[in-house]
């Protein structure tokens, strides 16, 4: 089968191309990547290439009926309607959205050019619409940075206001979200549905910690495994990271290696961050992915990101990047993030510093840059005129 690009990144041109692919006998699709070989797999519909948070580039080869299986779980747990594309349309969930649109047969209404508040309140309140008498559901999916831009125009623009409270359905997924975002949203009459799930599983497969129907989920030496029919076929080109990241156990029954810890309490998934994600401060371990949901836990820093830096005297140790905060807070903000996390995590744990930025950096999928953050402070960056 062929693989093509589409016309440009264009959404609505890379709508064009994933009707053909997942509806048609088109070419599969591919988005993100560079070099990539010209024929793969049969029933193939996508190739979505990333490097991710961590830098490291992947391209994921996901099949028709992976993305098809995914599509209809979804509207079987959350219900049938019109989407709002406000991601981005070369990353999975921007894939998604449009493939569930098409299956319903109803076009997506399509944000395009930088994500703002104002301009998604108009697509949101311009998608009403009715079938046989009735209004139809609308539906749309976001990264909490996303989220939190419109919950902070809501309080000042009624119209963004109303544009949340619209959806039946909000989907947030790509990063944690941090509980006191979602309290503001579910104030604001906000219906969020947190996600969880990657390119590997065609995007989100465990909702508010619930897997999809057909999606399997266990936890093996601490680790989150997923598998099901909405589980990719791999990584071009590289059988052995597949053979890796995608096992097939005893009963033939093949798992997806999320790189995740996690923990599975009566059927709800609770992940608790990358196990790769940890440093050795003084000789024990530490999640960073803990650090920041504590540090996030404290009004005013829910966008802080934690991020690993050289310690002199410990080996290693953290910093809390906060966006929006003039420098001189740093000391007074580092003192009252260390007895939080200290509390939370343990002592061991204390970030060294809290460094403010004018913006955070992002990837296009609108999730901080991480590895960019680690970058400049390792080279002893200014972050603050970032």
């Amino acid at each position: 089968m062929r693989l093509e690009p589409p016309a440009s990144g264009d959404p609505r041109d890379v709508l064009r191309a994933l009707r053909a692919a997942v509806l048609g006998a088109g070419p599969a699709v591919a988005l993100g990547g560079a070099d990539l070989p010209g024929d793969v797999p049969a029933g193939t519909a996508v190739v979505v290439t990333t490097s991710g948070s961590t830098g490291v580039p992947k391209s994921v080869a996901i099949s028709r009926n992976a993305l098809i299986a995914s599509a209809y779980a979804t509207a079987a747990r959350i219900g049938e309607g019109s989407w709002l594309l406000a991601v981005p349309a070369t990353y999975v969930a921007g894939v998604q959205v449009m493939v569930r649109a098409l299956l319903a047969d109803r076009e997506p209404a399509v944000l395009a050019g930088p994500f703002r508040p104002e301009p998604f309140a108009a697509a949101a309140l311009g998608m009403a619409s009715h079938d046989n008498g009735e209004r139809v559901p609308t539906f749309t999916s976001l990264v909490p940075a996303q989220l939190q831009r419109l919950l902070d125009a809501a309080d000042t623009d009624p119209a963004v206001a109303q544009a949340l409270r619209s959806f039946e359905g909000i989907l947030i997924g790509g990063q944690a979200l941090a509980p006191a975002v979602r309290e503001r949203a579910l104030a604001a009459g906000a219906r969020v549905i947190r996600t969880y799930g990657s390119s590997e599983t065609s995007g989100g497969c465990v909702y508010d910690g619930v897997p999809l129907d057909g999606v399997g989920m266990r936890i093996v030496d601490g680790e989150v495994r997923l598998s099901g029919p909405t589980l990719a076929d791999g990584y071009l080109g590289d059988p052995g990271r597949t053979a890796s990241v995608f096992p097939v156990d005893d009963d033939g029954r093949r798992w997806y290696r999320t790189g995740d810890g996690g923990e599975i309490v009566d059927g709800v998934l609770r992940v608790t961050g990358r196990l790769d994600n940890v440093i050795v401060s003084g000789g024990v371990n530490v999640s960073l992915d803990r650090v920041e949901a504590a540090v996030r836990g404290i009004p005013g820093l829910e966008s802080a990101v934690v991020v690993p830096i050289p310690d002199e005297t410990w080996g290693q140790g953290s910093a809390v990047v906060v966006p929006g905060i003039a420098a001189s807070r740093e000391a007074d903000l580092l003192a009252a993030v260390r007895p939080v996390v200290a509390a939370a995590v343990g002592a061991p744990a204390r970030p060294a510093r809290v460094v403010a930025i004018g913006e955070m950096p992002a990837l296009d999928s609108g999730k901080p840059d991480r590895a960019l953050l680690r970058r400049r402070l390792d080279a002893g960056g200014d972050l603050a005129r970032a």
